[in-house]
């Protein structure tokens, strides 16, 4: 019988792990520092595997809690993490006929718990990269420059995921080729960990709604920075973008100062609010309350609506009296049953606020074409709203 206790799930921290892991190779004990980004504990079981591996094996081991350290072909253990990942989803999609009987949140939960066994199992197989983020196995690319970029420096030999290995190689595409925002005319470039600026709607949002003021404004939870980057391009004088983050304060003030706007706008890393007031204040908080796993999933996913929370509770104390705070937000939580429009409602009055008004567009993303989707009718359903909110 196949043991689905794998290593532990990510807590929502994600501080880097920097753990040992030992294994045995040539009758011989190893040890090695452990790496994950994404807070994923060390296996406890790791064997040596390579070319002659096959899928059936690795798949069978990644769920008994073995995870495997590859000696092979580099390309291979990406064919192999691809066959893999089949194996996991064909599994899947035997129980897509339970989803009939159940409800949208139910649903939503099912599949979170399905992506966070496919991305335990997938991170099953794992490299051993020498200092400097050297990786010496063949026909292996030079991972260098993405892994600095993501990890920062690595002055000793560790071990890493492939999966992990292959989210910082995308991350450093992203980075370099950046994101057309058509709100800016410009590019953005997301950094690892920091979530890219994909969904227009949103942008447009802030790029179209009548500005209260144009003397100050702050962007709580700025990310790339990209809706600072549009205030200032509107013509707001001063613009104060805050992030907990290091990792997103950092990206935001590359961005900054490639779109030429560092005399605009300021960055400050805190938790949500500068300590003074401001005529507008705007916020693009996670849609979703649940628990993210990974560090990207962070811009998606807020355990209890924390931030939400937060900014709604904080709000009125940091407006000026005729100012205006820009929650923007989807209803896409509604529609899963996450979160109802009531709830809202009773956050935003227990903050010592009030609607003004709401300024409502319809997502255009592929997804909410998808009928194949298991979450279609919600995402089908969705509208995103830049909630205009006054002090009561």
């Amino acid at each position: 019988m196949i043991n689905d206790s794998v290593s532990p799930a990510p807590t929502g921290d994600f501080e880097p792990l920097h753990a040992t892991i030992t294994w045995v190779e040539g009758d011989a004990p190893h040890t090695a520092r452990w790496r994950s980004e994404n807070g994923v504990a060390a296996p406890t079981r790791t064997v040596i595997a390579g070319d002659k591996t096959t899928a059936d094996i690795a798949y069978r081991l990644a769920c008994e809690g073995t995870a495997l350290l590859w000696r092979g072909d580099f390309q291979n253990a990406r064919q192999l993490m691809l066959a893999m990942a089949r194996r996991i989803d064909k599994q899947a999609a035997r129980r897509t006929d339970e989803l009939s009987t159940l409800t949208p949140k139910e649903i939503f939960h099912r599949g979170r718990q399905q992506q966070a066994r496919r991305a335990r199992l997938l991170g099953m197989l794992l490299l051993q990269f020498e200092p400097g983020h050297h990786l010496s196995l063949r026909r292996a690319p030079d991972v260098r420059d993405a892994c600095t970029e993501a990890f920062g420096d690595a002055p000793e030999a560790y071990v890493m995921s492939l999966r992990e290995l292959l989210g910082a190689i995308g991350a450093h595409e992203w980075r370099k080729n950046g994101v057309q925002v058509a709100a800016l005319g410009e590019k953005i470039h997301p950094h690892y960990g920091v979530f890219a600026p994909i969904r227009n709607e949103y942008l447009d949002l802030i790029a179209n709604a009548p500005l209260p003021s144009t003397t100050l404004a702050f962007d709580i939870g700025t990310g790339t920075g990209v809706l600072a980057a549009i205030l200032a391009r509107r013509g707001v004088a001063s613009v104060v973008a805050t992030d907990l983050d290091a990792r997103a304060t950092a990206c935001a003030q590359e961005n900054i100062e490639r779109l030429g706007i560092k005399e605009q706008v300021s960055l400050l890393q805190t938790d949500l609010f500068p300590p003074y007031r401001a005529p507008l204040i705007v916020c693009n908080p996670p849609w979703l309350p649940a628990l993210p796993s990974s560090r990207l999933e962070q811009a998606v996913y807020d355990p209890d609506s924390r931030m939400l929370r937060g900014f709604l509770s904080g709000l009125a104390a940091h407006l000026e009296a005729d100012g205006e705070g820009w929650l923007i937000l989807s209803d896409l939580a509604e529609h899963l049953g996450l979160r109802s429009r009531d709830q809202l409602l009773a956050w935003i009055a227990g903050g010592g606020l009030q609607v003004i008004g709401r300024i409502d567009i319809a997502p255009k993303h592929p997804r909410t074409r998808d009928a194949t989707d298991p979450l279609h009718a919600a995402r089908a359903a969705e509208i995103t709203s830049l909630w205009r909110l006054g002090r009561s």
